[in-house]
Parts: structure tokens; sequence; C-alpha cells
């Protein structure tokens, strides 16, 4: 018997005018979303009440670990996930490329979190320029500050042990601040003053670098400021071989996934090509969790995580465009294919959390889910919020979804 979950990132919504008072879910014709809702389908509360809603603290309650009790922030999730581990006494921040519009720093409005979604040569290069700038890099080490440069608009910055500011620092997520004025915005509390400094500092230093000139020319955002936030610290999970008795591997594009699977000792294959984007990979990732079921793993997550981007965006006919691909192109790929690998198999699919298209953020409400057995397929019938509301089947944690996976009758 074979195991596979599917998170499509934040494909759970609330109805929206331009979809006829819909759902993206309950709007769009999905085949085979239905057929797995043609099995088990209900709704779960992911992200336990109390808890910031977000991938991290749902991802991981839904692998089986209470963000309650084992979450320290979600830029040491990140972190890790990029082969940085933290030691005692540092602190992890989330470094987002960001494009901002204004004449002065503190006027500028967030255009966008991701910079545009900026990636690779482009992305490493900014950064490069921006950590070897003389008045940047007097700044960070005044702070203790450390990135570790990644190829997407997400880095990794470290305060090391030894300049830990005392008291709190409250962030802003730049994902749900889209359009507004940064000035409220900037970080307060200890390390308020230190990473403000920073970022107006790369702000202008991007803003003229010849990568920026260069995408303004060709119609695209520029990834001209950096934004920190998310503070974490070293985060230690369970095994996850020791709790379930499998054998594991987890398949996505973002470092996220990639930290909490390394942590509890899931294999993290990566995939050429394979992006946080609705243009990505798609059948490279499905070739990977056949090729890592057939090598000796019973367990394969696949993430995509284009809904949720699009979504933040604000972009419906995206998110509905990558919900499609997610059903064509992952799922159906899947249900055609693994039979190849063990005729046996249940699979898993389910939102991590709601992103609102109307609000362009995360929402902690519960996300419908769907639980199908190859030897009990049943028929096929509509995966959405409001048709698993009414089975009334209903799992109050995440932690319950992988113990349902692995049952057997």
């Amino acid at each position: 018997m074979k195991y596979v979950l599917v998170i499509g990132d934040g494909i759970a919504d609330e109805p929206v005018a331009q979809l006829g008072g819909k759902t993206p879910l309950a709007a769009l014709t999905l085949p085979q979303l239905d057929r797995l809702a043609g099995g088990r389908l209900g709704l779960c509360q992911t992200v336990p009440a109390g808890v910031p809603a977000g991938s991290d603290t749902a991802i991981l309650s839904i692998f089986g670990y209470d963000p309650r009790t084992c979450y320290t922030g979600r830029s040491a999730l990140e972190a890790a996930g990029m082969g940085v581990m933290l030691q005692a006494g540092e602190t992890s921040l989330r470094v987002n490329l960001c494009a901002l519009e204004g004449d002065t720093f503190e006027a500028a409005r967030i255009l966008s979190h991701n910079g545009g979604s900026i990636e690779g040569e482009e992305a490493v290069e900014l950064m490069q320029d921006l950590v070897h700038d003389p008045r940047f890099a007097s700044l960070s080490a005044a702070f203790g500050f450390t990135v570790h440069i990644t190829p997407t608009f997400r880095h990794i910055g470290v305060i090391d042990a030894a300049h830990q500011p005392q008291g709190e620092t409250r962030f802003a997520e730049p994902h749900n601040h889209l359009g507004e004025t940064i000035a409220p915005l900037l970080p307060e509390g200890a390390m308020g003053p230190a990473i403000t400094a920073l970022m107006r500092a790369s702000y202008e230093v991007l803003r003229d670098h010849p990568v920026n000139r260069a995408r303004i020319a060709a119609g695209k955002l520029p990834a001209n400021c950096i934004w920190p936030w998310g503070p974490g610290s070293a985060m230690a999970l369970d095994s996850f071989e020791q709790k379930y008795h499998k054998r594991g591997s987890a398949v996505s594009a973002v470092p996220l996934v990639w930290g909490i699977a390394g942590l509890c000792g899931v294999d993290t294959p990566r995939v050429p090509g394979a992006t946080a984007e609705l243009e990505t990979n798609y059948e490279g990732k499905v070739q990977a969790v056949l090729d890592a079921l057939a090598g000796g793993a019973d367990f394969c997550c696949i993430h995509i995580e284009a809904p949720d981007e699009c979504a933040h965006a604000g972009d419906v006919e995206g998110k509905c465009e990558a919900i499609r691909r997610l059903d064509a192109r992952v799922v159906g790929a899947l249900l055609e294919r693994l039979p190849q690998v063990d005729p046996e198999f249940r699979m898993l699919l389910l939102s991590d959390h709601p992103t609102l298209l109307n609000t362009r953020g995360h929402d902690g409400k519960a996300v419908p889910f769907a639980i199908y057995d190859s030897r009990h397929p049943g028929v096929p019938r509509k995966f959405d919020e409001a048709h698993a509301k009414e089975t009334g089947d209903f799992l109050a944690e995440g932690p319950m979804l992988l113990r349902a996976l692995f049952e057997q009758d």
C-alpha cells in the first residue's frame, strides 16, 4: 500500500463576486478532485485556535506536529529547508525581496511581496550586490546579521547569539499589506531600528540597480527592497518514520516544506524547473512522487504553491487556473500512473489553509479534505467547501489527517 498527500496551498476560499458568488473550488469543473471526493469527504481544522494561520502552522499540523508546542517561527523552518541549521541563541528571519513604489522609502507602497516573482540569477545578483555594498555590510555587521542567499525572492537572515535584542518586535507580513504605504508597517520594538535601517539601505542600493532597470524596461516589477520578518529559533521535530512507521518523501518548490520534512526525517528531492508560481514543472513533481514511491518510500507529499501565490496577488483567474492544473496535471496524472507503482494506494487531498481572494490573506477556518482509496473508489462528487461541510465529517485537528490516511480496512 502506498500513500500520497496532495496539498493545494490555499485552494480553499470564500465566495467571490467575480465567480458569481462562488468559491473557486465551487465554480470550477474539477473532475479529478471530484473523483477523490468519492471516498471520504469532510472538513478539518488544520490551524489550531490561537495560532496564526499560515502554511507553516498548518503543514506542521497536517504532518502530525502540534504548532502550539513545537513552533518557533516560520523562518526557522525555511532556514532548515535551505540547509541553514540554527545554533542555540540565534534568530532567523525570512528576507523577502519586495517591489516598492515611491519617491521616498517611508512613503513607498508595497506592490509585490515577491519582487514581481523574481527568481534565479536576477535574485542572486541583486542580493550579492546588496550584501557587499559597504553601507549595508556595515549595518549588518553592527547587528550581527548574515544573509544566506537563495535563487528565489526569499532569503534567510540570521542574527548571531551575541547580538540578540532584548524584548519583542512586531513584524508585518508583506503579502498581507499589498498596496499599502510601508511607514505604519515597519518593524517596531527591540529589532525595529536596526531592521528598518537595513531595509532603507536596501531600497537605496537596489532601486536603481541595473537588474531592476532592465526589469522595468521589460514591463516587470523591480525587486528593490528587502523585507525581513517572521523571526524564529532552532526547532526540533520527532521522527516521522518512528511516529507513523512509514518512510516518507516530500516534493515541493518551497523551503518551508523542505524544512518541515527535513527536520522530521522525510526526504526532500529537488525538481528541476519547479517553482512556487503558476508556471512550474508539474510533470517533474509528479515523476518525483512516483520515483520516491517506486524507490521504497511508503508515503509521499506533493505540495503545489501556485494557488496561494495567485490569491495573495488578488488574481482570480490565476488562482482558478492553478487549481485547474492541480486537478489535471497533478491529481489526474497521479490517479493514472500510481497503479503502475502499486495498484493499492490511498490519497489525501486538502488545502493547508484558505487563502482569500477578497483579502489577499490567509484564514484559519476549517478546510475541505478528501481521502481516496483505490480499492474502494466510490462515486465522484463535488469537492468544495460547501459539500465537504454537508457531509458532517469533521476532524477537529490537523494531526488526525494522516492517522485517517494510514487507516487500514
